[in-house]
């Protein structure tokens, strides 16, 4: 039993493993037409840094199956040997509002789980302030659906599209399996926000905790 445990926690380790983002985060607030810093860090777990290689990274909006690219940050940067980008957030990309995210893609790594997809990370929801854009309804829709379908559980994520989204996205793309053209689709794969990674691990740890001292007290009563 004590073995198996073991087992079991360098599984959960594993698929809990991502590029950490430490910028944006739940409190950043990111200004239209102001430099802007994405930064991520590694958390020692696979996939490590140098597993996900190059990365695509955007600011996107949706939730956990319905995301739509805003704003194309870098299409090709190596995430294990810089740990962060400037840019310039568009203005007209969307309004002021605090439902954006960062989504980091691996161009080579593939998800643990499912290697058909590529590897994702994803930021805390940040605030975008200094904005003229706005979202038509079927971004409106996204948003409002994470209710049902948050970034923080199973996710169904798509890959983002080449370049920059306009401030009314008409292109969003919807997971219903398989992949979409020029990007792919995964269902039921676990792709969690950054801010909810140290709970995640967290909640791993205690609940192996309790089935180790379960064990241990079973094999005394041997």
């Amino acid at each position: 039993m004590f073995t198996n445990a073991l087992v079991v926690f360098s599984v959960l380790a594993s698929v809990l493993g991502t590029p950490y983002i430490t910028s944006p985060t739940g409190s950043t607030t990111f200004v239209g037409g102001q430099q802007a810093t994405v930064s991520w860090q590694e958390d020692n777990s696979p996939p490590t840094l140098a597993d996900f290689g190059v990365a695509k990274i955007s600011i996107y909006v949706g939730n956990a199956k319905q995301q739509t690219p805003l704003q194309l940050i870098n299409g090709n940067v190596d995430v294990s040997k810089v740990t962060s980008v400037q840019f310039v957030p568009d203005p007209t990309i969307g309004p002021n509002g605090s439902d954006y995210f960062v989504r980091i893609e691996s161009l080579n790594a593939k998800d643990p789980k499912e290697p058909q997809f590529p590897a994702l990370t994803f930021s805390a929801k940040f605030t975008m302030s200094g904005m003229s854009g706005t979202f038509n309804a079927s971004v409106i829709a996204q948003i409002e659906g994470q209710s049902t379908a948050p970034l923080s559980g199973p996710t169904a994520a798509v890959a983002s599209s080449s370049g920059s989204a306009s401030a009314n996205p008409t292109g969003s793309k919807t997971t219903s399996g398989g992949a979409s053209t020029g990007s792919a689709t995964r269902s039921g794969t676990s792709a969690t926000a950054s801010q909810s990674h140290n709970a995640a691990i967290t909640n791993v740890n205690t609940g192996l905790f309790g089935l180790l001292m379960s064990a241990i007290v079973g094999a005394a009563m041997l």
